[in-house]
């Protein structure tokens, strides 16, 4: 069955698009949640005049994505934490984690107001140190905040 996304859809494809999919997934999936309608000739025109619209709001957003990541590239936060001894060679371990959650809380403590999922932090920090830390503002801009994880007083 053909349909049009109507919302960028991963593995699948992007908005406005025409793609092929199993009539199952389109009737019990796409359709109900409102991301794809069927691929008829007046569709593609509602389509085609919804996805002129979105790129202009698309390009909006991407312009302010980019000057918040300009005023974020210099940021360095310090993070204190818990942590054991220091062993020969090897950094200190913290006792526990710094999340994104945390990350997300100092962000908003200097008037940055991110959401925790778009804190790219494949596993949460352990040691001591200082790490660079991805922050995705959108599809487009990512822009990499330093994190400094001191030892607790």
């Amino acid at each position: 069955m053909e349909v049009i996304l109507r919302e960028d859809i991963e593995k699948l494809g992007h908005r406005g698009q025409l793609v092929k999919v199993a009539p199952g997934y389109a009737r019990n999936f796409l359709l109900p949640k409102r991301l794809a309608v069927a691929a008829t000739e007046s569709n593609k025109k509602i389509i085609e005049q919804e996805r002129s619209a979105w790129l202009r709001k698309e390009a909006k957003e991407a312009a302010d994505a980019t000057e918040l990541a300009k005023l974020m590239s210099s940021i360095v936060l310090t993070m204190p934490a818990k942590a054991g001894e220091e062993k020969e060679g090897e950094a200190a371990h913290l006792f526990g984690s710094v999340t994104a959650q945390d990350i997300a809380h100092a962000l908003e403590a200097q008037k940055y107001t991110i959401d925790r999922r778009k804190i790219v932090l494949p596993d949460p920090i352990r040691t001591l140190g200082e790490f660079k830390v991805p922050v995705k503002l959108h599809k487009e801009v990512t822009v990499e905040v330093t994190v400094n994880v001191v030892r607790e007083e």
